[in-house]
């Protein structure tokens, strides 16, 4: 017995479709016959033939901004980064659906420019709660919160599409791994909201130097860093 519900199926037909006569020339009626179902039941599922190609983003935005309000996490930041985990495990569950769709719009252009779109909603959400948290309203998307917000949809997608490629064979453990690197980079970057403390950062670059000749420099440079309360 087929326990696929009618979406699934209009889903699967019409990827067989597209694999078989192109993207362009499969239209909405040879998705619904190809599925036995009527063109009525597509619409009930689906707008247009594009929405059948993509997950339901809209509910997805939705789930990840459900997380973000409810988060228990200490930073903004590490926050986004638990909320992006939702749409890494949104694609794991859809399996081959997911790689089928990577596949077809590597293939037609304007489907790689829809997917672009929807990664830059995502981004937006991030960088706006990011933004929020950090509490400026004189700038509601500082640069800070722009990068962060980047630097966590880069990760994920490094990950997803390595994943959809074949590349990583655990992409859970490899997006905790990659999350975590980007925690860290703004941590250790300067402090600021991303490390959550007060204190003195200094940043070092490679000198042939030996240290013993920079001390004193780094001394003088440490005795000029105003205090907080200057």
């Amino acid at each position: 017995m087929d326990k696929l519900t009618a979406r699934d199926r209009l889903a699967r037909a019409a990827f067989d479709l597209f694999n078989e006569h192109g993207y362009e020339q499969t239209t909405i009626d040879d998705i619904a016959e190809r599925a036995g179902l009527g063109r009525a039941t597509f619409f009930r599922h689906y707008r247009s033939k594009e929405d059948v190609i993509f997950p339901d983003h809209d509910l997805l935005l939705e789930r990840v901004r459900d997380r973000l309000r409810s988060t228990g996490h200490d930073t903004a930041l590490a926050a986004a980064c638990d909320a992006v985990r939702l749409v890494l495990l949104h694609y794991l569950d859809e399996g081959d659906l997911a790689r089928r769709r990577y596949a077809l719009t590597s293939t037609v252009p304007a489907l790689r420019d829809k997917e672009i779109v929807s990664v830059a909603r995502y981004q937006r959400l991030f960088r706006e709660f990011i933004a929020d948290w950090m509490g400026d309203p004189a700038e509601p998307a500082p640069l800070r919160a722009e990068l962060m917000a980047a630097a966590v949809v880069a990760a994920h997608n490094h990950v997803l599409r390595r994943w959809l490629r074949g590349e990583s064979p655990d992409p859970v453990a490899e997006v905790d791994l990659a999350l975590r690197q980007v925690i860290e980079l703004f941590t250790t970057a300067g402090g600021g909201p991303a490390a959550g403390a007060d204190g003195t950062t200094i940043v070092a670059f490679r000198t042939g130097q030996d240290i013993e000749a920079l001390l004193p420099a780094l001394r003088r440079l440490a005795d000029n860093v105003p205090s907080a309360s200057t």
